[in-house]
């Protein structure tokens, strides 16, 4: 079998890929899982975070899961910091790519491009942001030629066990140990592995719902209270039995009892009697309290703020709303990193080194790019770079067209020009007499001012002599520390060309200057008295 360099740069075998790893493990798709919040206490809660810690990872992430499914809260909240890493993406080449490393870029955004639903993909991949790993699972295919995914599959976390050696390894759980350790080592280039940091720490206590479990708990037992309060409150029930009542008949009056309490209507024995007494309301406002509580802490563990996820009319003003999304910008910007860096290590390079884009390895490889990146906002960036231009700054026109969003035209697709503007013509080739400029989108060309007619024969005409000046200026002001070397330099390039024939040269240029002044101004003239 060939071998290609793995993500750490060893070489390795190329592995089965026309098999998933999990499509014979039928004992993991055929288990059910338990629900670990029915019935949930403070020590059972505790007894399931200490297994966890001994390796027992299966009740730790079916209690994630119910979490997740149980509380609208949490599940709210988790929606929009993970639904926030989905963004438009692209592949980049390394830093200082050369063109074939440009092009095999290219070439890898449009086999991403194969890949279905891959917002889904990356969707799926912000689950370890919750529960702090996530094992996504690729079947390959063969599309033109080249091996690219059909399929990535979430796989749950319960399918897993973590194997503690020098570093912490995630293994497939199996039914026999394999090389000496519990489950099976993951198939290089049949997962993506996306390990999500929200503390430092073994893996499975790094999870960012261990800090919501015991919020999750307490509000679910101030619900369950509020429920029974709002059932009991203000009437009280009293059933009176005859002093030889049985224990029969006493049991039927207590069912009676429960059945007016939730049906408003039940029997009893003839001989016993049902009083109701009007007691004191209480206030249920403590038990909401306890509820908001919760919630509020369980925003500031996901979001790292209260003041994105509602408005209390009190504390909640414009000011901290605004500082509190900078706060949740912050976390996106983290979790898209990390998304970045597993989608480059376990997708992107996976797709380059199966098919031979990847000669350099995962150092000089393409990486995948979630842009996080907010679009300037256009009226600000049109109002403050014109004065930045006109001090001397110079950026690149790519950085623009990037900063604000706006695609770079192609070829001859028709662009925005300014009202009244004359259309930038398209200049014939050097030597050509044309007098007119066909105008992309135009449907007549459209005619040259001679200032434009005179570029072609004077570009013909000094470009036998200007040629190897530019080069030795260009070298010269590259080189030069100041004007007066500069200077000094330009009358070592033409030692026989004095003073007085510089000023000649300069005098003609600002005569041409000159002129082609004059006639803008007539033009103008002309344009405003037709």
């Amino acid at each position: 079998m060939s071998r290609i360099l793995g993500p750490d740069g060893q070489p390795m075998t190329m592995p089965d890929l026309q098999e998933p790893q999990t499509s014979r493990l039928l004992h993991l798709q055929n288990e059910m899982q338990s629900h670990p919040t029915r019935g949930l206490t403070p020590s059972r809660l505790a007894r399931i975070l200490d297994a966890a810690e001994q390796g027992d990872l299966i009740a730790q992430f079916e209690l994630f899961e119910d979490m997740e499914e149980k509380d609208g809260h949490i599940a709210a909240e988790m929606g929009k910091r993970r639904r926030a890493c989905v963004l438009e993406w692209d592949v980049v080449p390394a830093d200082g790519a050369s063109a074939a490393e440009k092009k095999t870029a290219e070439q890898l955004g449009e086999l991403m491009c194969e890949i279905p639903d891959f917002e889904d993909v990356v969707f799926d991949l912000t689950d370890a942001i919750g529960k702090g790993y996530v094992c996504l699972e690729i079947e390959w295919h063969r599309l033109e030629g080249y091996w690219v995914p059909k399929t990535i599959t979430h796989r749950p976390q319960t399918w897993f066990t973590l194997h503690r050696g020098y570093r912490q390894e995630l293994r497939l759980r199996t039914m026999e140990n394999v090389d000496g350790a519990p489950g099976a080592p993951l198939q290089p280039f049949g997962w993506i592995t996306h390990v999500h940091k929200a503390k430092s720490g073994y893996l499975e206590r790094s999870a960012l719902f261990r800090q919501l479990v015991w919020t999750y708990l307490f509000k679910n037992y101030s619900v369950g209270d509020l429920a029974e309060f709002l059932e009991l409150v203000g009437v009280l029930r009293l059933g009176k039995y005859p002093p030889n009542a049985s224990e029969k008949e006493k049991a039927t009056l207590l069912r009676a009892l429960s059945a007016i309490g939730h049906n408003a209507s039940g029997i009893i024995p003839e001989g016993m009697l049902i009083d109701f007494h009007d007691v004191a309301p209480g206030d249920p406002k403590a038990f909401a309290l306890m509820i908001d509580w919760c919630e509020k802490n369980q925003s500031k563990v996901i979001l790292g703020g209260t003041l994105t996820s509602g408005a209390d009319g009190a504390s909640s003003t414009n000011a901290l709303g605004n500082v509190h999304n900078e706060v949740r910008k912050d976390l996106r910007d983290g979790d898209v990193r990390q998304a970045n860096a597993t989608l480059t290590r376990d997708l992107v390079y996976a797709i380059a080194a199966i098919n031979g884009l990847a000669p350099g390895g995962m150092r000089r490889a393409p990486r995948m790019r979630l842009n996080a990146e907010e679009r300037e906002d256009l009226a600000a960036f049109a109002t403050s770079l014109p004065p930045l231009v006109q001090m001397g700054l110079r950026p690149p026109q790519a950085w623009v067209h990037e900063k604000l969003g706006i695609p770079v035209a192609q070829g001859n697709e028709p662009v925005l020009m300014a009202q009244g503007q004359p259309p930038l013509p398209v200049l014939h080739p050097v030597g050509t007499a044309a007098t007119t400029s066909q105008v992309p989108g135009a449907a007549v060309p459209v005619p040259m001012p001679p200032y434009l007619q005179m570029q072609p024969q004077l570009a013909a005409s000094a470009a036998p002599v200007v040629a190897g000046w530019i080069d030795q200026v260009r070298e010269l002001v590259q080189r030069a520390q100041s004007l007066a070397e500069i200077r000094d330099g330009l009358d070592a390039l033409l030692p026989g060309m004095g003073l007085q024939q510089y000023a000649a040269a300069m005098a003609e240029a600002l005569r041409a200057a000159e002129l082609a002044g004059r006639y803008e101004v007539l033009q103008e003239a002309a344009n405003a008295n037709p």
